[in-house]
């Protein structure tokens, strides 16, 4: 599948599904505490995105069941919502969602804190969200995207966190996942050179422990293999001549 660049019109849509995505990872933000449970999350995040007029991007996609991902601890991405899960006090989750607006996807994902956290676990939180704004400090027209994947690696990686190899970004557009994938770690080829008009979905998935991560039997939760704790930083950017536009963030 060749990398696409979208129109003035789509990129329009685009930026209207980025911005219900940063308005419903805002509102649920609110709601994290000890005591709510993963699939209340959940349930409030459809609410939201519904309210909108749009439709939840992960619902039913390959039958997965539910419309935000909510990985909890070790859970790296794509922890399935439970009415029987609830965050305790010190964990920290994370939130993956996306948006359809008229056709067209935006995706990104926030790790928080549950109540008072360790300060290892804030700063694996930390660490993760700035790996992704050093990355996209490179994604711009002209520069190729090895660019965006070293940085992000070598970021984590200075600071002693194993960087998931097994699950990468990727474009993004009228199909949720499109061309070309995006490791968060140094490629042995420079990749694809960036223009203006591409969106891509960027997401550090960063472990305290090694880089190692294994499939539980539901087929979807991903964990880390040693049982450390994992946090996961995504947007939608909009590559342009100069700095990227971050489509998935209002702040």
């Amino acid at each position: 599948m060749a990398v696409t660049i979208k129109s003035a019109r789509e990129i329009e849509l685009m930026r209207e599904a980025g911005l219900v995505l940063a308005k419903t990872h805002e509102e649920l933000a609110k709601h994290i505490r000890p005591g709510i449970s993963t699939w209340e999350i959940n349930r409030i995040g459809d609410e939201i995105i519904r309210s909108y007029g749009c439709i939840p991007s992960f619902l039913n996609y390959h039958d997965y069941p539910a419309s935000i991902c909510i990985s909890v601890n070790e859970e790296v991405v794509h922890g399935i919502p439970k009415k029987n899960r609830y965050l305790q006090e010190g964990d920290i989750v994370s939130l993956d969602a996306g948006v359809i607006w008229k056709g067209y996807h935006s995706d990104a994902a926030r790790t928080h804190a549950v109540g008072e956290i360790s300060e290892e676990a804030a700063k694996l939180i930390a660490v993760t969200k700035e790996s992704f704004f050093e990355g996209i400090r490179f994604a711009k027209a002209g520069n190729y995207l090895n660019d965006i994947c070293s940085a992000i690696g070598a970021y984590a990686q200075s600071r002693g966190y194993g960087v998931v190899r097994d699950l990468v970004g990727h474009g993004i557009g009228r199909e949720l996942h499109e061309a070309p994938e995006i490791p968060n770690f140094k490629m042995k080829v420079k990749g694809i050179k960036l223009a203006a008009g591409m969106t891509l979905a960027i997401e550090p998935m960063i472990n305290i422990g090694g880089a190692e991560v294994e499939w539980l039997d539901d087929n979807w939760t991903v964990v880390t293999a040693d049982a450390s704790l994992s946090a996961h930083y995504e947007n939608t950017i909009l590559i342009t001549e100069g700095e990227a536009e971050i489509l998935s963030l209002r702040s």
